[in-house]
């Protein structure tokens, strides 16, 4: 049933945080004995694992997942290293006659993976310390505003709680004179590297919300505040960038003694509803996606059989 093609054949799943993609993924692997490439920005990191929803141990024997705990939390990762990583490991599965499924919500790494990235300057470690340094002395809403000044259109497309895309975007125009966007437009992220079908995951908000709501309060229970505490144990600082991340902040509030556990929980669940919000606006931007419901298995297999047997 694998085709021996010119280009790796991929099975896409994408879909915002909570909606069932690992669970889908997991059970097509196993009909298709392929193997999973998780494309989640966190689940790179090791010993963070309840918070970023990462597959458990008993998830991972039931098919082999590639590119989790690949770094520490103070190690460097971006979509540059992301890409390296899977393309490799898109060609040995390949060579092996392995379906490919791509699964996670960090659409950025998706879409890189796809299409390439654009060639913008190389990273310039004394221009963002000058950001960091704004942003410690005066708050985001600074660094946002200075954004909205030199580069409206990033502005526009860059949340304003997104310091890690503001600063990159701020670099770009300061080091080449032209936008971010204005680059990325004419990369066009149409590089083509393989054969895809991209498959979306999707249901009614109030419902995704639900279960938002109900992982959320699930972490808890399964010991999130221990994983956190472990880790500043361990000497990972708060300040780092993966533990300023959704839900890591929060519990760290919440052991400052900022927030009770309640309205840790509360501002938690609505961030991650927002962040839901931000992949589906993302993701509907793809025109090449096919949505499906979490149980529409049947026409999902369907589709993926039909794309493998081109």
């Amino acid at each position: 049933m694998y085709v021996n093609d010119i280009k790796s054949r991929l099975i896409v799943i994408v879909g915002p945080t909570a909606i069932g993609k690992t669970e889908l993924a997991i059970r097509l692997a196993r009909e298709w004995d392929g193997e999973i490439i998780s494309a989640d920005s966190m689940q790179v990191y090791r010993f963070m694992d309840i918070g970023t929803a990462k597959p458990t141990v008993e998830e991972r024997s039931m098919a082999r997942h590639h590119l989790i705990d690949v770094v520490n939390p103070d190690e460097q990762f971006n979509a540059a290293m992301f890409i390296a990583m899977a393309k490799k490991t898109i060609m040995e599965l390949h060579n092996r006659r392995k379906p490919v499924l791509v699964v996670g919500g960090t659409g950025l790494y998706v879409k890189a993976l796809l299409g390439g990235l654009f060639q913008g300057p190389d990273a310039n470690e004394e221009l963002r310390k000058a950001y960091r340094q704004g942003l410690k002395q005066f708050g985001k809403e600074y660094l946002y505003k200075k954004l909205q000044e030199k580069d409206e259109r990033a502005a526009l497309q860059i949340g304003k709680n997104d310091i890690v895309r503001i600063i990159r975007a701020l670099e770009v125009m300061e080091l080449s004179g032209e936008s971010i966007v204005e680059k990325q437009k004419a990369h066009g992220f149409g590089d083509s590297l393989y054969t895809c079908t991209k498959i979306g995951l999707t249901m009614e908000r109030s419902r995704l919300y639900e279960r938002i709501d109900q992982r959320t309060e699930k972490m808890i229970k399964d010991g999130f505040i221990e994983e956190v505490r472990s880790l500043l144990s361990m000497g990972y600082s708060e300040t780092l960038k993966p533990m300023q991340s959704l839900g890591y902040k929060h519990i760290v509030n919440y052991m400052k003694g900022f927030f009770k556990l309640e309205d840790a929980l509360r501002v938690m669940k609505r961030d991650t509803r927002h962040f839901a919000k931000r992949q589906m606006t993302w993701f509907c931007r793809d025109q090449e996606i096919l949505w499906f419901k979490p149980s529409d298995v049947d026409d999902i297999r369907d589709r993926i059989d039909k794309f493998m047997r081109k």
